[in-house]
């Protein structure tokens, strides 16, 4: 693991490894406090200093443990049970997340870029205003597998899936804790598909693989740090930060799309 991080260091620099370990710290840092922000943080940070499909790789198995910890910090009986009421929207992400996964490495950087940046500036932009879809209650179980489709798709593309699903949650006025278990849930169970569609698209490889691996402390650390505030502070006002944050990691990645 030393060798590849050494490999990766000199082609990339030292300023772009320190960059995507202190990238992977926040991110770490927002997905204990907020319950989400990991990989649309690090698609846009990492990204800056480093290929897309590096970024992408980056953030597949520090994303596999923290979304192990975040759907089972309340025990495992409370995270089956959000798994039986969601396997629907669960069933439908992890297929397509496997699907849409072997796109990764044959769609242009640039397109790859420009779908992410208007996902996320879209999803934080529609945050930020307030607006939250009505959905019927009646057809609450009906809308999870369209959900988990579209959530599939840009999570298949670059590891994140998030935004549709946070959307639908917040529709069904579903309590802070609760949401942010179920976010866990499904960021596992599409974490684990995503890491094995990646090492068979050889987006995960002999040196992607170990960088990930290291920058699983980081996220943990950060996570850590970010679970103590968020027992702590006030969340509506650390979400609209975070969120306005997110709208500026939005914003680059459609920079780099137009402009490079």
């Amino acid at each position: 693991m030393t060798d590849a991080l050494h490999i990766v260091t000199t082609h990339y620099g030292l300023f772009a490894m320190v960059t995507a370990f202190a990238v992977m710290l926040f991110a770490g840092f927002t997905k204990g406090a907020v319950g989400f922000g990991l990989p649309m943080i690090c698609i846009s940070g990492i990204g800056s200093v480093m290929p897309a499909e590096i970024a992408i790789a980056a953030l597949i198995l520090p994303g596999l443990i923290t979304n192990m910890w975040q759907s089972l910090r309340n025990g495992f009986g409370p995270a089956w049970a959000s798994l039986k009421q969601y396997w629907r929207l669960n069933l439908v992400l992890l297929l397509s997340i496997y699907a849409f996964a072997q796109l990764v490495v044959i769609i242009p950087e640039t397109a790859l870029f420009i779908i992410l940046g208007v996902g996320i500036t879209v999803f934080v932009s529609l945050q930020i205003v307030g607006w939250i879809p009505n959905i019927p209650a009646r057809l609450a179980t009906k809308i999870q597998a369209p959900v988990g489709l579209v959530a599939g798709f840009f999570g298949g593309l670059s590891g994140v899936w998030g935004p549709p699903i946070l959307l639908y949650l917040l529709s069904q006025k579903t309590p802070k804790t609760e949401m942010v278990r179920v976010q866990g849930i499904s960021f596992l169970v599409g974490a684990i598909v995503l890491t094995a569609a990646h090492f068979q698209s050889g987006l995960l490889n002999k040196i992607s693989a170990p960088l990930s691996a290291w920058l699983i402390i980081p996220a943990v650390v950060g996570m850590a740090i970010g679970f103590k505030v968020h027992d702590r502070l006030d969340q509506a006002k650390f979400r609209k930060i975070t969120l306005i944050v997110l709208a500026i990691a939005g914003l680059n990645l459609l920079r780099r799309g137009l402009f490079g």
